[in-house]
């Protein structure tokens, strides 16, 4: 790919050790602007538009959510989402490398960030807010330690001006006086803890807003969540199997 080269001169070591684990520790979150530079967000922008314009993503659905809970979860999250790995998928290979210098930058925090043991992620969520006024209520990304411990959102959206599209990512920072207000500009990645630390908003969307986004796990707490689901659904295995 023509835009490699220019991901490949940045200094992604110095970024994570000297600017985003600071951040982390201290204030909960970061932003980084100009991540890839404009060729290389270009490719991304267009495969995410791409996306959008075949009809692959869908309504966004809350976790634990039934159909007939459609409305109420409008209500809550007004965006259209598919799932990328990253891996395998042709036509995303712009996608791909996105995820490939994230994982870099993360794989350089991850031992730095305390007891936090951070190995794997999660697929990466393609998102689009329609510009109807949608928007996600205040919510947190992780309330219930099912192993997400560091959300990373990259923002696709050109010539973007807060007073007018709105789409501002609002953090509420846990014990702190004030709220941070993140505009989603194109080619910026947000880094935040996915806890209770982090309480954040999606405000309204006036304008066709984009973002990818991905999630990190804490080995340990990701573990422990899928015992503690395996143990919830063994009793009703064990009973459609003995009722057959």
């Amino acid at each position: 790919m023509p835009f490699i080269e220019h991901v490949s001169d940045l200094d992604l070591e110095r970024l994570a050790l000297e600017r985003v684990v600071p951040a982390l520790l201290v204030h909960g979150f970061y932003y980084v602007d100009g991540l890839l530079g404009e060729p290389a967000g270009d490719s991304v922008l267009e495969q995410v538009m791409e996306m959008h314009r075949s009809g692959a993503l869908q309504d966004g659905r809350l976790a634990g959510s039934v159909p007939g809970g459609v409305h109420r979860s409008r209500s809550i999250r007004g965006d259209q989402i598919a799932w990328v790995s990253g891996s395998e998928d042709r036509g995303r290979e712009a996608v791909s490398f996105l995820l490939h210098v994230i994982d870099q930058i993360i794989g350089v925090c991850a031992s730095r960030l305390g007891s936090k043991k951070i190995r794997e992620r999660s697929k990466a969520m393609v998102a689009c807010y329609p510009g109807n006024g949608a928007g996600y209520v205040k919510h947190v990304d992780n309330p219930n330690c099912d192993g997400r411990c560091i959300t990373c959102i990259y923002y696709l959206n050109k010539n973007w001006s807060a007073e007018e599209h709105g789409g501002v990512l609002r953090i509420f920072p846990e014990g702190k006086s004030y709220v941070a207000d993140i505009k989603p500009l194109f080619d910026r990645l947000l880094f935040f803890w996915s806890d209770r630390r982090n309480p954040h908003e999606v405000q309204p969307s006036y304008a066709t807003r984009y973002a990818i986004t991905v999630w990190y796990f804490d080995s340990e707490e990701r573990a422990e969540a899928k015992r503690r689901f395996r143990d919830l659904t063994a009793p009703g295995l064990q009973h459609s199997s003995s009722s057959r």
